[in-house]
């Protein structure tokens, strides 16, 4: 007789493990700030927007990549220039190697330019106004100036 009544018990302990779980889900979303947009027509506070702050880690990261992309152009200008004057007292077959250098350096100065024109152009302009960050950078110029 006392196997009969195992199913019926078994039963009622999963159905009361089931509300349980519900109810500590619902316990959490009010605990985890759920409840603000639950009850947010009730309060008169659905017109508010919630604003976030920038932190100060994203802030110093964006600059770190800007200036970090900066530099690598000022490194390319770099490495182009010592390879012209190398180029000045070079043999012929050193010639040809420096001329295939400084075209390939090139090409990356003017990647890294436009990789730092189009992330500053997705960007908040934050990280240029508090920092000395160029809004862009000119990849026609010759020397790049990583601070105004």
């Amino acid at each position: 007789m006392g196997l009969v009544r195992l199913g019926p018990r078994s039963r009622g302990w999963a159905v009361g493990g089931i509300i349980g779980l519900a109810m500590l889900y619902v316990i959490g979303v009010f605990a985890f700030g759920g409840a603000g947009w639950v009850i947010a027509p009730f309060d008169g506070s659905e017109d508010e927007r919630e604003t976030t702050v920038e932190p100060a880690e994203f802030s110093r990261t964006t600059y770190e990549e800007f200036a970090d992309l900066c530099e690598a152009v000022r490194n390319a200008e770099g490495t182009i220039e010592a390879l012209r004057e190398e180029r000045e007292s070079a043999s012929t077959v050193r010639a040809t190697q420096i001329d295939q250098s400084i075209t390939a350096l090139k090409a990356t100065r003017i990647e890294s330019v436009n990789d730092y024109n189009s992330k500053a152009a997705r960007e908040e302009p934050a990280p240029f106004r508090d920092q000395d960050l160029p809004y862009r950078l000119d990849a026609t110029a010759k020397h790049t100036t990583c601070a105004h």
